[in-house]
């Protein structure tokens, strides 16, 4: 599963040439050309970073990420800005971003920002996270392995387990991986559901995931 990416940029020359970089690289990304675009998006969708621009059309990028930070989104994002006081600086930090990069940029910047912010999401500081005694995940590339064989799972089972490495020891209620794991416009399923965590406990092992009749699930990591 490659990582998502919203980027907010009106200037289409930059938006594209942003957009094919990053995708170059391994990851997927959504364009939006104004600020309700891209607040649809994001309520849409399950992003892995927010890449905003400030000035644009509707409403700003400091807008659209008040707005999802009050909706309980909590992805990281880094403003991409021509705006170079600190009055903007603070108010860009105020407003929930994690990050701040300045018009014109070196887009291999960008890259190394972006993949340090993916890495701080999982509390790591290298690229592997053990969960258990021979399996791993790099959530750069989004792999999982046991010793050095890659496991196989499908796009809902790994959206799982990553929401699951997100939040270890953590109550996670239904209605929470519902909104993770599907998509906006998709039907959930709630014995697919079961059928994804029976899967992984095959592969991690039954004690690491426990459900919490009618509440959730609560993922054991040591």
């Amino acid at each position: 599963m490659k990582s998502k990416i919203l980027l907010l940029e009106d200037d289409y020359n930059l938006s594209e040439t942003v957009a094919e970089y990053f995708e170059d690289e391994g990851f997927e990304v959504l364009c939006a050309y104004d600020g309700e675009e891209a607040s649809a998006l994001i309520y849409e969708n399950n992003f892995d970073i927010l890449l905003l621009d400030v000035n644009v059309p509707k409403k700003s990028g400091f807008e659209v990420l008040k707005e999802a930070r009050v909706d309980g989104k909590t992805t990281p994002a880094i403003f991409i800005t021509s705006l170079n006081s600190m009055d903007s600086l603070e108010e860009g930090f105020s407003s929930g971003c994690d990050d701040y990069i300045r018009k014109p940029f070196e887009l291999k910047e960008l890259l190394l920002r972006v993949q340090i912010l993916i890495k701080k999401e999982f509390s790591k500081k290298d690229d592997l996270i053990q969960i258990a005694p021979n399996i791993t995940f790099n959530p750069i590339s989004n792999e999982i392995k046991s010793t050095d064989e890659e496991i196989k799972l499908n796009l809902k089972e790994l959206k799982l387990l990553k929401l699951f490495l997100q939040h270890p020891n953590e109550l996670i209620p239904h209605d929470r991986i519902y909104d993770f794991v599907w998509e906006y416009d998709e039907e959930y399923s709630d014995n697919s559901l079961r059928t994804y965590i029976k899967n992984l406990r095959k592969i991690l092992g039954k004690d690491k995931i426990v459900s919490l009749k009618k509440l959730g699930y609560r993922f054991n990591q040591e």
